[in-house]
This record gives structure tokens, sequence and C-alpha cells, in this order.
């Protein structure tokens, strides 16, 4: 397993250090921004392997996000990792137009989210 750069977007940040403690712990390096709008200004500079991304924050959201970087990266290949506590219909259909997005409902399996991280492209 090679070390990833993973991008998390959590507006909550004691579940975002959990996160990333948990990432960091099996040798991958996390960048964290707290919000969508924080995120686009990390991707100027930073473009990671694996993006993981709360759905309901400030200033711009996870689907907002995903839509942005879909729209203005269709060249660049990432891997997204959506997660929310909300299970509406509408939430988990906009991900199925995606097919490098996976939709994980909190509270988040840490063995799946590593699993999903460290799992090579098909």
């Amino acid at each position: 397993m090679s070390a990833k750069q993973i991008l998390l977007v959590e507006d909550d940040s004691s579940v975002a250090r959990i996160l990333q403690m948990t990432i960091e712990r099996q040798g991958h390096s996390v960048e964290w921004a707290a919000n969508g709008r924080d995120a686009l200004e990390v991707l100027e500079r930073l473009w990671p392997d694996v993006l993981i991304t709360d759905i309901n924050m400030p200033h711009l959201s996870g689907r907002d996000l995903c839509l942005h970087i879909r729209e203005h990266y269709p060249e660049r290949s990432l891997k997204v990792v959506v997660m929310t506590s909300m299970t509406e219909r509408e939430e988990r259909a906009w991900v199925k137009d995606f097919d490098d997005i996976v939709f994980m409902e909190k509270p988040l399996s840490p063995r799946q989210l590593l699993a999903l991280i460290e799992e090579e492209k098909r």
C-alpha cells in the first residue's frame, strides 16, 4: 500500500480530528478544510488522491464542491467519498450520476473508510 494524500472537508472540527488521526495512523497525509470554499483554495495548490467531504457545510456544500470540481477540472481524476448523516433520497440520487464518488453515511466505519482510501482504481 502506498501512502495517499487526502483532502478532508468537514466543518465539525472534532469529527475532522478523529478522521485525520485515523487516516494518518495508516500512513496517509491529510489536509483539512473546514468547508467547500476552503477546499477549493486547497485544490489550487494541492491535488489529492482522495477527497473526503461532508455534504452539509457552510459557504459551499459538499455537493456543490463536487459539482464545481467536475465542471472546472473535468480532465483530472479524483476519488471522492461523500459523507453525511442525511439519508434523504435526493442526496443519494445525485451521487449516482458520478462514477468516481462513493456515498457513506455517518457515523462512518473507520475500516470501510480506510478500505476506500486504499483501494486502487480498477
